[in-house]
């Protein structure tokens, strides 16, 4: 969004709601009712909306983050106050005059500013300064750290051997404990990612009908990588970068953006989805994007915990131009945001590409990375085919010569009969990701985004 009065739609700003009880509790306060001493200019929004107190709650949103600022007790960000002024805003462009910021609303926008020059100017391109750690002992933990989970690989192999020899037929009956013991010898091995992969072995085990040629796929992947973190020194330097991102080891952001082989990439990146998902306190934000000159995809994730916003909301449809640096790879897609060159904006309908295209697309990234579950695309011209009786759902080309299933997982979801009536045996774009399930859909455009 910017100073000249674009304006985000209203599926954008309910995308920023962080639960349904949100969205609905904003809709109610998107009229001018409620609302007094509002303004917009210099990319912000401001108003005071009358509570149940003696004294209207003072909102204010700093467009250019987006940023939200409101008097009212709620720890939910943005509050329903924010988004029944943005979507006050977006649905009316009479409903909130042009003007200066008040006092209140006016330090609030300049104290953010302010902080965001100081991370511009600052020698380190923005990342926070800490004191200088000591490369040798750093040294020696990573080499410890490596030691440690090479011995839980090994530990890991026995394990999956002693299962294919006693017969893929018996993981039925060991039940989840013994998954669970070895899921926690790896985690003692300092090794979240394969103490991952070890708890889903334990919940294909005897669920649904092919549940051992699943077990076999998933021991196989499993064994994969084992051998590739045991033989990492020979790997090609991408590929021994996924298997290390795939054991549990992590890259800091402010490396990606400020080490000495740092590669920022610039460009206008549309914002195809933002998901949130909620596991316990922590919630994590997902953001896909594509780059408009590099046709690149990229996947931001940011994690929240209680009480705290996550650090970027940018709705479907939005476009940023900003640099960003990909986290190292085979096939990267994870990526930190950088330096943002100016405001987010409106961007266009997505160009995308048939059945065939995005089935081949996944495969060219599954070759890369062989533990992939799945790859981002954007269809384009394609139709909602709902299942009959004891049948899945398809996607299918405007043609009817190709057809994708949907991932099963979705099929309970109010998003695909939306997607459904929206379609209405039209055909549409939708963005989603492409994997060995089907395809999970996220967004479609009618003209206008819709999250699924």
């Amino acid at each position: 969004m910017n100073p000249q009065g674009e304006r985000w739609t209203t599926d954008q700003v309910l995308a920023l709601a962080p639960d349904a009880a949100s969205r609905k509790a904003g809709g109610k306060l998107a009229a001018p009712g409620p609302w007094s001493e509002t303004g917009t200019g210099d990319g912000a929004l401001w108003g005071e909306c009358k509570g149940s107190g003696s004294k209207p709650y003072r909102t204010v949103v700093d467009l250019n983050g987006p940023a939200f600022r409101c008097s009212c007790p709620s720890r939910k960000f943005p509050c329903k106050h924010a988004l029944g002024l943005l979507l006050l805003w977006a649905g009316d462009d009479r409903a909130v005059a042009d003007g200066e910021p008040p006092q209140w609303a006016g330090e609030w926008l300049a104290g953010r500013r302010e902080r965001a020059g100081r991370s511009a100017d600052a020698p380190s391109g923005g990342a926070p300064s800490r004191a200088p750690a000591d490369p040798a002992a750093a040294q020696r933990r990573s080499e410890r750290r490596m030691q440690r989970i090479g011995a839980g690989a090994v530990e890991l192999e026995q394990r999956l051997e002693d299962l294919l020899h006693s017969g893929l037929a018996t993981a039925d009956r060991a039940g989840y404990g013994s998954w669970d013991e070895t899921a926690a010898r790896m985690v003692d091995a300092q090794a979240p990612g394969l103490a991952s992969y070890v708890r889903e072995l334990g919940s294909v085990a005897a669920a649904g009908a092919d549940w051992p040629a699943r077990l076999l796929e998933e021991c196989a992947l499993l064994h994969l990588l084992d051998q590739g973190f045991l033989g990492i020194a020979r790997l090609p330097a991408p590929l021994a970068a996924t298997v290390r991102s795939r054991v549990g080891l992590t890259t800091e952001a402010a490396e990606l953006l400020t080490g000495p082989e740092a590669a920022p990439v610039r460009d206008r990146w549309l914002a195809l989805a933002q998901q949130d998902r909620e596991d316990g306190r922590l919630t994590t934000r997902r953001i896909h994007l594509r780059g408009e000159r590099t046709g690149r995809m990229a996947l931001h994730l940011s994690f929240g915990g209680a009480n705290r916003p996550l650090d970027l909301a940018l709705p479907p449809g939005l476009v940023l131009d900003a640099d960003l640096a990909y986290y190292p790879g085979a096939r990267p897609l994870r990526a930190a945001l950088g330096e943002r060159h100016a405001p987010a904006a409106p961007g266009p309908v997505p160009s995308g590409c048939g059945i065939d295209a995005a089935l081949a697309a996944y495969g060219d990234a599954l070759r890369d990375d062989p533990w992939l579950e799945s790859w981002p695309v954007v269809l384009a011209e394609v139709t909602a085919i709902p299942g009959r009786t004891g049948q899945g759902w398809q996607l299918a080309d405007a043609d009817g010569e190709s057809a994708l299933p949907l991932d099963p997982r979705c099929l309970g979801r109010a998003g695909l009969w939306q997607l459904a009536a929206i379609s209405g045996g039209a055909p549409v774009t939708v963005f989603g990701e492409c994997g060995h399930r089907g395809f999970l859909p996220l967004t479609v455009w009618d003209p206008t985004p819709v999250s699924l």
